[in-house]
């Protein structure tokens, strides 16, 4: 018996944000931005009634919720051990090891529960977010695998397993 995937690249499933790395060490690369793109992939058994892996169109809706969270936002991660966070006056506040902050608008920045704004961590949280919707929504998915493309050629993807799970 063979299986089905099914995959979703869409022009609308990006988001343009602003985002800055921590690496080894004491070094924090400066701030930038990049047009995302997201892909996802999904595997899994036919629904019996309907015929389809995931209807294309409850997939696109999940994606498109998370994309639209992060388009024009400065990407903060707040469980990385080298960033204190503090907001005050509608200003969030970013200091990086004691020595740098960085200030911006609260209501520009996305809130991400990830340890590093790289793309592999963004796709992890995809990841969640996607496989949690489908949950919630009673889907069944064997396979799923999220790609994040921050520039043409240069993308990162996360694939998880049923049985897996995402921290």
């Amino acid at each position: 018996m063979g299986t089905f995937r099914i995959s979703v690249s869409k022009d609308y499933l990006a988001f343009a944000a602003a985002h800055f790395i921590t690496f080894r060490g004491h070094a924090c690369e400066s701030l930038h931005g990049h047009n995302y793109r997201v892909g996802i992939v999904i595997q899994g058994p036919i629904d019996p009634e309907c015929h389809f892996v995931v209807d294309f169109a409850v997939l696109k809706r999940i994606v498109r919720g998370r994309v639209d969270l992060l388009d024009h936002r400065v990407l903060l991660p707040t469980a990385n051990p080298k960033l204190a966070f503090r907001e005050a006056d509608g200003m969030t506040f970013v200091n990086y090891l004691g020595r740098q902050t960085y200030q911006f608008p609260t209501r520009d920045c996305a809130m991400l529960p990830i340890a590093n704004t790289t793309a592999e961590m963004i796709a992890e949280w995809f990841a969640g977010q996607v496989q949690d919707e489908l949950s919630r929504a009673g889907g069944t998915v064997d396979l799923l695998e999220i790609e994040v493309e921050e520039s043409a050629g240069q993308s990162a993807i996360y694939s998880e397993r049923r049985g897996e799970r995402h921290p």
